[in-house]
């Protein structure tokens, strides 16, 4: 009766656990499709089926486009540059250094503060004429450089903000990885005559597969979700150009709340679903196979 008892606690929890992630992931992601097949507004007076009119037209339109471009840009060099960083953090961490738990707090205190009050910080730090930047580059003779103004670097000023917030969140999860390494691969590592560098890469690096992968779903999931600093950096006369910076949840927040497009903003974020979903599938099928590659 008792293992019975325990059966069926398990599967209630379970249960439940599956009926909230339906309730509040799968319904409204269908919710969204369905409403992706509507010219639907946002009040909800103008209702009308039309198919795949807002696919068809999103795939026509030239906002769409520079903010698709813009937001695998994002991703391309942020999320590699915020791993990569994050790891060497880790390993600065993971030293017997005085004062590490101060460097922790202070590289992880960005990953709690509001993106919005961050984005504020970083939005005068880059203003033109009396930002910290530029006041710091006037030491050395460098004139003033137009971080959110020029089109050329206002994406990439968004995304030194986007590096700058989250290095410090994973490498207090990259630190968790590696102290749960046991010290008898290193051990044995070095009694085989390994150096640091070929411990790192031959006992290291392949036991922190699990949180590698983690946290390169994690960043790119966000990374495709940005949004707050790019609203907030080309608020007002000094803001960033909008298409400079444009991105996909930038333009379905305009599309939605601005221009009352409802089905076709729903369009957007279904795509947008999807191309997250294959990039982390992917990400998936190369880690396995590296690793069913090592195993042989």
């Amino acid at each position: 009766m008792g293992k019975v008892n325990r059966t069926l606690f398990v599967f209630s929890v379970v249960f439940f656990l599956y009926f909230l992630f339906g309730i509040l992931r799968l319904a409204p992601i269908l919710q969204m499709f369905r409403i992706s097949f509507y010219d639907f507004d946002l009040i909800g007076l103008r209702k009308e089926f039309i198919g795949f009119r807002n696919y068809i037209e999103l795939f026509h339109d030239t906002n769409f486009h520079i903010a698709l471009r813009n937001t695998l840009l994002v991703v391309a060099i942020s999320v590699p540059t915020t791993v990569i960083l994050a790891f060497i953090l880790a390993l600065f961490y993971n030293t017997k250094l005085r004062l590490r738990s101060f460097y922790q707090l202070i590289y992880f205190i960005p990953a709690i503060m509001p993106t919005a009050a961050v984005s504020l910080i970083w939005r005068w730090m880059y203003d033109p004429g009396y930002g910290l930047l530029n006041y710091v580059l006037s030491w050395f003779g460098i004139r003033p450089v137009p971080w959110l103004v020029d089109e050329r670097i206002a994406l990439y000023s968004v995304i030194i903000l986007w590096v700058w917030k989250w290095v410090g969140y994973y490498a207090i999860l990259f630190l968790v990885g590696l102290q749960n390494i046991p010290e008898m691969y290193k051990d044995a590592a070095k009694v085989d005559g390994a150096n640091w560098w070929q411990s790192l890469r031959y006992v290291t690096l392949p036991l922190l597969k699990p949180v590698t992968l983690f946290v390169l779903i994690i960043a790119s999931t966000w990374a495709f979700r940005i949004f707050v600093p790019v609203y907030i950096l080309t608020l007002g006369s000094q803001g960033a150009p909008g298409n400079a910076v444009r991105v996909i949840v930038y333009d379905m927040y305009e599309n939605y709340f601005v221009y009352d497009r409802v089905g076709y903003a729903c369009a957007e974020g279904f795509v947008l679903f999807l191309i997250v979903a294959l990039f982390t599938f992917l990400q998936l099928k190369l880690t396995r196979g590296s690793e069913a590659e090592g195993g042989t």
